[in-house]
């Protein structure tokens, strides 16, 4: 059979999966600070993923252009630290970029004019500036619907 974990054992023991993160009530769906829910299910602490600036905070995002329904938060990549953001827009000629921007300003109601990206312009991870929002309500307002 094989380790855990290895090619021949079960590939999922080798994941960190975050089902084993729970609140101190032990219930594993009581809501944890810094999750933030997805479609129903709960996203591991994406703190990490946001960098508190002198003009507000940075967001460290992966993009997927082109996909079939645009989404931010669109999950987490805990080994990368970056928060998923997926867009219907191609990336050709800064398309995919005008739709990140778009879609985070929305996401925390504010003028798209405050969202820049700072590097990963022809990237798929990408370093997003939110201007004059601290890293504690963005936070926030990530965990809200």
């Amino acid at each position: 059979m094989g380790q855990p974990g290895c090619a021949t054992g079960d590939a999922r023991q080798g994941l960190n999966t975050g089902e084993g993160r729970q609140h101190a009530t032990g219930d594993p769906c009581a809501f944890m600070p810094g999750n933030i829910s997805v479609c129903g299910a709960l996203m591991p602490d994406i703190a990490d993923a946001l960098l508190e600036d002198r003009h507000g905070t940075l967001i460290a995002i992966e993009v997927t252009a082109g996909a079939k329904t645009s989404a931010f938060p669109a999950g987490y990549n805990e080994w990368r630290k970056t928060i998923g953001c997926r867009v219907t827009a191609p990336a050709v000629g800064g398309k995919a970029n005008r739709a990140v921007i778009t879609l985070v300003s929305g996401k925390f109601a504010i003028s798209p004019a405050r969202v820049h990206i700072e590097s990963g312009t022809t990237s798929s991870q990408k370093r997003v500036l939110v201007e004059g929002l601290g890293r504690k309500e963005l936070l926030e307002r990530l965990s809200s619907p």
